[in-house]
């Protein structure tokens, strides 16, 4: 997997102060995406296990208050991110407890194969829904268009 940016503290993508990655490769091509410099599976910089080390030192990080993990994109469901995306988000449940997992993705719920439905069981918040330029709306929370739509789930699952 590749990932074009990784902040060790934002704001922005999720309640609270967060971690967020942001994966490349998205199948979707979404027009009027604000993320297109992430679409192509082979830009960015290749994920290596030193980030996920490091990503999950930043979260258990007592110096800064983390609620969570936030993944986007790109999109961390794409078929070729879900092996890697699996491993970071089942590490969060293990090794950083009560930590949030929030999740962008331009698939549907209902579309997801059964390998992406297994990672979107290990966390707690999915925006999904491709962005529809026609549905924009800049006063919406979390989302861009209002086709989209933001589950909760009650995640306690851990291996």
């Amino acid at each position: 997997m590749n990932y074009h940016q990784y902040h060790p503290i934002d704001v922005v993508n999720g309640p609270g102060t967060r971690c967020t990655l942001f994966v490349s490769g998205c199948v979707h091509q979404c027009r009027g995406c604000y993320n297109q410099s992430t679409q192509r599976l082979d830009s960015g910089h290749h994920f290596t296990q030193e980030l996920e080390d490091h990503i999950i030192a930043d979260l258990n990080d007592t110096r800064i208050k983390k609620r969570g993990l936030s993944l986007s994109g790109g999109d961390p469901l794409h078929p070729a991110n879900v092996g890697d995306v699996l491993r970071l988000v089942k590490r969060v449940r293990e090794e950083c407890p009560g930590k949030d997992i929030w999740m962008w993705t331009g698939y549907e719920l209902s579309e997801l194969s059964k390998e992406q439905q297994e990672v979107v069981t290990y966390i707690d918040t999915l925006i999904d829904g491709r962005f529809e330029q026609e549905f924009y709306d800049p006063s919406l929370k979390w989302r861009g268009s209002s086709n989209q739509v933001i589950h909760t789930f009650k995640c306690d699952q851990i291996d």
